[in-house]
């Protein structure tokens, strides 16, 4: 049971910070400053770097010594001032602009082989006639297969110029045989909405994994399709969404709020308040509304449940968000590299900060929090939230809500220790459905959502894995097991969109959610 145990807080653990880090490298206004007349302050470090580049005995990076300068400097202001490098900063900015330059594919990395997972809609790569399953070979005169690279080297050999042309060989494994293609590299849509769908007649489900140039246009359609489905209420899914754009945030709460209703305001240290409201375009302003949030939840995701929660608009559901508060805006640094400076604070209608505390000399305490939740029992029991009651503000219905460390929700629903299995099957399992699938991928190919979902026969899935892997011997875990392997498999046919389909049939807030709409307990509807 503690071996159970350590693993259950080492992967809660370790998506927590992956979440943290995401959020702290995403979140921001994008509104750079320009270039400030060179001072005494800024002819001090220049000064030092030349007589370290050319008098100093042994030889030194003093690229790579002025990043480690920088990253110090913002280190000692708060933990969400950060520093970009040139290298990384053009693949930020295409996560959070919705596309970028390359071939269109979705890969997976397994064994020591390059595997495409499923091909973006109209990209160049199905253009130019890849398929799912393909194994790449080689791109131009690299090598891709054996060399068991990290997808960072696959990007980077397979990203480049727009209408630049790539070489690329694949092993087809339909047809047992090497084919060569010319793809021409071009502008790929990023979707920050992997998947919408209806739950039953009544409910609609949206889940957003950040605010980007593009989820606000990706929203609205998803939104217009569901409501001409009949939806009646909306589930909005914000959990592990680190933030984003402020102002796609902002376009998205409009959508639920009345004309003139306050979204957020921001204070910067001169004291000017800049405020957002609503106006009066939105198209779902009187329909039911959840909002699903947990620790991973931050900065732009705690903008929108904040304001719908103190606007008497929704309902929170899940765990305590992230916390974050402060607000960036991206400055260059001239060399190609950029600095996301804290310059404001955000707060909600009622005037609330959501931020929590951090110490100025260190960030090392503050993304453990992630680690003491954990350990103080916050992701399991509702009583060990910590709440601030100096802290206390009240929204225009009489509820009480509290700041100081993230949005508390409306009704607690804790992490679901079942859902985390062992490192083993999370290592194994990957591999296992890409193979057991494209062995299988023309019978599979052929069949529609509605064949698959009712047709798809899990039990023999199930026994092929565990000729390969023992499983567990509970039966809850063998159920939660099939229901993953199907989901994996739904992902590798129809993509993200079919892998919450099946896996979100054993997601307890759902349920929640589901059983508050209908005073029982039923079970999500098959999908």
């Amino acid at each position: 049971m503690s071996n159970q145990r350590a693993n259950t807080a080492l992967w809660i653990g370790v998506a927590l910070s992956i979440g943290i880090l995401i959020g702290s490298l995403l979140d921001y206004q994008e509104n750079g400053l320009g270039f400030l007349p060179v001072n005494q302050k800024e002819n001090k470090i220049r000064r030092l770097i030349n007589y370290i580049q050319y008098d100093y005995v042994d030889p030194v990076n003093t690229d790579s010594l002025l990043d480690d300068a920088i990253n110090h400097l913002l280190k000692n202001l708060d933990p969400h001032s950060v520093y970009i490098t040139k290298n990384d900063l053009q693949d930020v900015r295409n996560t959070m602009n919705g596309s970028f330059k390359g071939i269109g594919i979705q890969f997976q990395l397994i064994r020591d082989s390059v595997m495409v997972l499923q091909l973006i809609k109209d990209g160049p790569a199905e253009k130019a006639g890849l398929l799912a399953g393909d194994r790449l070979l080689t791109a131009d005169k690299d090598t891709l297969s054996g060399k068991f690279l990290d997808s960072n080297q696959v990007k980077a050999l397979l990203k480049g110029n727009d209408e630049e042309n790539i070489q690329v060989s694949v092993y087809r494994k339909q047809q047992d045989s090497i084919l060569k293609f010319t793809i021409k590299r071009g502008n790929v849509k990023l979707t920050s909405i992997p998947a919408y769908y209806m739950i039953n007649n009544q409910i609609g489900f949206i889940k957003i994994d950040r605010f980007a140039r593009t989820t606000y246009t990706e929203f609205k359609k998803a939104l217009d399709d569901l409501l001409q489905q009949g939806m009646q209420t909306l589930v909005l899914d914000l959990r592990g969404n680190g933030g984003g754009f402020l102002d796609t945030a902002n376009k998205i709460v409009d959508e639920f709020l009345p004309d003139g209703k306050r979204i957020v305001f921001t204070k910067n240290k001169s004291g000017k308040i800049t405020n957002s409201y609503a106006t009066a375009t939105g198209d779902f302003e009187t329909g039911k509304l959840y909002v699903l949030i947990d620790e991973e939840s931050a900065s732009a995701s705690e903008i929108v449940a904040g304001a719908l929660q103190d606007n008497d608009r929704a309902t929170i559901v899940g765990r305590r968000s992230f916390g974050k508060g402060l607000v960036q805006q991206e400055m260059d640094l001239g060399d190609g590299s950029a600095v996301r400076l804290t310059t404001a604070r955000y707060y909600t209608p009622t005037g609330r900060s959501i931020q929590k505390p951090y110490d100025h000399h260190g960030n090392v305490a503050y993304f453990k929090d992630a680690y003491h939740r954990i350990e103080s029992g916050e992701l399991l029991y509702k009583d060990s939230m910590p709440i601030n009651d100096s802290l206390k503000f009240t929204t225009p219905k009489g509820k009480i809500v509290y700041g100081g460390g993230g949005i508390i929700p409306d009704i607690f629903v804790p992490v679901d220790t079942t859902m985390y299995f062992s490192s083993y099957h999370l290592t194994k399992i990957n591999g296992f459905v890409f193979d057991y699938i494209d062995a299988r991928r023309k019978q599979y190919s052929a069949m529609n959502w509605t064949q698959f979902k009712s047709d798809f026969n899990t039990d023999e899935m199930l026994r092929a894995y565990q000729k390969t892997t023992p499983i567990p011997s509970g039966m809850k875990q063998r159920t939660l097991l099939k229901n993953y392997l199907k989901a994996l498999a739904a992902r590798e046919l129809f993509g993200d969109g079919g892998f919450f389909k099946i896996f979100d049939n054993n997601d307890i807030m759902l349920q929640k959610v589901v059983a508050l709409e209908a005073d029982t307990i039923p079970q999500i509807q098959s999908r």
